[in-house]
């Protein structure tokens, strides 16, 4: 009989519904009946895309005598932490602070007060490798719980005192400057892999925001220590088995340092963001590289991701049915020579071994080898290597796909729909500014309520139920504010300022730092609060930002005042942990360079004014803010009072409050930009 997650909105939740374990979605009443029975909560967190919480749930919640023990001594919470960013935020900070160590599955017990007492993550069937069963975790914990209550209680009170002392340190006051960034980037030196780019050992994960500080500091400084950091390392992932050679988009990381071997899960965040880096580092360098790898990340998004309402699925899994009914990571995407001569012929399959460094030993498991890019295919043979990919491309098609989750989330949307807007615009691909329109207008309609607070997730159309973190209403102004510079249309302007005002509203707190939840948001333990970014931008450095580039459009002091308080937290962190606020150091950057502002006048249908629109949209200054439209035009304030000269399309450049003069010349533009 299915349990309670029969009618979540979760795809993650949703697999769990027929386990059986009895479980519980998040909510009061799972902790009013641990009250009543006496018993403690066993919290499981994970995502859907997560290879070890699929293997802890083949092994141990399928498993009917392992779902006995759980049903007969605790209530079973499931929680996917893409729903609940908030609630996994509290409990893997006291995993960590308890263990040193966090990931998913993670597993929580907690008193039916929601305070946690025992933590780990994935726990096997039987012991292995020092590591307890789960049975036998279970059978600990419930006897904890009957014989030594006093200790569990003294141990969860001193949890919770723990994490409600923990506070941060902003930084003082005053925002990262020049001697804050400079430290910043001598950090990242000597961190940076010069053999393989990147930064760090294994496992190895896309540094796209970090990619993006760097692009902006050369811009800003022509630094080419920068530039060579963020090139290299952007040609390194393009040719390595991260990147999916053949249907384009990035893995979320690699489990060794040269970026061979990939997680084969692909996230919508990741690709959104490097996307974009892809697609800045083209406007850098002109690389046919980074145009390539930005558009088939785009493709991507969009062939594999949109979902039937125009919005962007979370993910899709690592795992898949090899051939044989069996789950397999990376069964989708990796190739032997015999399977190449099986599509190929003998002859195209040779050439295909060698152009993707297929061999006979295999770089991945069984022998099989992940599609590498190891060198620039012989420009003769370039009509070859586009028909063996179409067919390799087309014989992959055939295989079993990976599983999908279909959710909707308003922050990664928010991400996708800057990448495909601006991706759009620089490469002439309107059909990507459309793609990008409508994920926007599926989140005004679903997403966004009649006083724009926003649910964080939606599924098939239908808004779930849990609220917008910072992170939502960060990442939604920013795509709003990129789409509102690339059509012209200031509709969007005016979403993302209903947006940022609820950030000033309800997730600001003394002296410029931020909360993670609303101030009105359901109760934790702890309110979470992490200026630190992860696999994507924080919500606090995501706010910066948007607050920032709001500030520029519109001349609000109070969203200009509340990006550089925010900031704070960058002046202490970035010389010490730079690889860990890279967006915030993008953000810094911004501010230090203006941002510019620049207005362009005249009718949309002149090509003297498609010229000097053409030349802003190609600025590399850090985090430039773009209004386009007819002089005196009323939805972006930056249009206002700027007229045509002498009957011609105009462009204005203002920067720290003051203005040049206009011009009409994209030549003479470039150079003030």
């Amino acid at each position: 009989m299915p349990n309670r997650l029969a009618h979540e909105t979760s795809p993650y939740l949703l697999q769990h519904a027929d386990n059986p374990v009895d479980w519980w979605p998040w909510s009061a009443e799972a902790f009013e009946e641990a009250r009543r029975r006496d018993v403690p909560v066993l919290l499981s967190v994970g995502y859907s895309s997560c290879h070890w919480c699929h293997v802890m749930a083949h092994e141990s919640f399928e498993d009917d005598t392992t779902a006995a023990l759980v049903n007969d001594h605790f209530v079973a919470v499931k929680v996917d932490r893409e729903e609940r960013p908030d609630v996994d935020a509290v409990y893997m900070e006291a995993v960590q602070a308890a263990t040193g160590q966090g990931g998913w599955p993670m597993t929580v017990f907690l008193t039916p007060d929601a305070a946690p007492f025992y933590f780990g993550t994935y726990f096997p069937p039987e012991p292995r490798h020092g590591m307890p069963s789960f049975p036998e975790v279970l059978e600990g914990v419930r006897a904890a719980w009957a014989d030594r209550r006093g200790e569990v209680d003294e141990v969860a009170d001193r949890i919770v005192k723990d994490l409600a002392g923990r506070s941060l340190a902003y930084g003082g006051d005053g925002v990262p400057g020049e001697e804050e960034l400079a430290g910043a980037l001598l950090a990242l030196t000597r961190e940076y892999d010069a053999t393989r780019g990147g930064f760090g050992g294994a496992p190895k994960f896309p540094p796209s925001m970090v990619l993006e500080f760097l692009l902006r500091h050369h811009a800003r400084t022509g630094s080419e220590g920068a530039l060579q950091m963020a090139a290299d390392t952007c040609e390194a992932m393009a040719r390595g088995g991260i990147y999916d050679q053949l249907g384009g988009g990035f893995a979320r990381y690699a489990v060794d340092r040269a970026w061979v071997v990939p997680h084969f899960e692909k996230m919508l965040y990741d690709n959104a963001l490097l996307c974009r880096v892809y697609a800045h580092l083209w406007k850098a360098t002109g690389s046919d590289l980074a145009r390539r790898v930005a558009l088939e990340t785009a493709d991507f998004m969009v062939r594999e991701l949109r979902t039937p309402e125009g919005g962007f699925a979370s993910a899709l899994d690592a795992d898949s049915d090899d051939g044989t009914g069996k789950h397999v990571e990376g069964a989708f995407y990796v190739w032997t020579p015999a399977r190449l001569t099986e599509v190929l012929g003998a002859e195209d399959a040779a050439l295909a071994a060698a152009h993707y460094g297929v061999t006979e030993d295999g770089t991945f498991e069984h022998g099989s080898s992940v599609l590498q890019l190891p060198q620039e295919a012989d420009p003769a043979d370039g009509a070859r290597i586009a028909s063996i990919a179409a067919r390799l491309l087309a014989a992959r098609e055939e295989r079993a796909r990976p599983g999908r989750d279909d959710k909707v989330v308003a922050a990664w949307n928010g991400l996708a729909i800057a990448a495909l807007a601006e991706t759009g615009a620089l490469f002439d691909r309107p059909d990507l500014v459309e793609r990008a329109t409508e994920a926007a207008d599926l989140l005004v309609r679903v997403h966004m309520d009649e006083t724009a607070r926003l649910t964080r997730t939606s599924k098939d159309g239908r808004a779930g139920t849990n609220a917008g973190v910072l992170e939502d209403y960060a990442d939604v102004a920013e795509g709003f504010l990129a789409l509102a510079a690339v059509t012209g249309e200031g509709t969007w302007l005016e979403f993302a300022g209903f947006l940022l005002d609820i950030v000033l509203d309800r997730f600001t707190a003394e002296g410029g730092a931020l909360y993670d939840t609303a101030h009105d948001a359901e109760a934790l333990i702890r309110r979470p609060q992490d200026p630190t970014d992860n696999a994507a931008p924080s919500g606090w450095t995501a706010a910066a930002g948007a607050l920032l580039s709001y500030a520029a459009q519109t001349g609000s002091e109070a969203h200009r005042a509340a990006a550089v308080g925010a900031l704070g937290v960058v002046k202490a962190l970035g010389p010490r942990a730079p690889r860990f606020i890279g967006w915030g150091l993008a953000v810094a950057e911004a501010l230090l360079d203006g941002p510019r502002e620049i207005a362009v006048v005249g009718d949309p249908a002149d090509p003297a004014f498609r010229a000097l629109r053409r030349t802003a949209l190609l600025a590399t200054t850090p985090g430039a803010v773009l209004a386009t439209g007819a002089p005196g035009g009323e939805e972006f304030p930056l249009l206002a009072d700027r007229p045509l000269v002498g009957g011609s399309a105009a462009a204005y450049v203002c920067r720290h409050f003051t203005c040049d003069a206009p011009v009409t010349d994209p030549a003479e533009l470039r150079r003030k930009l």
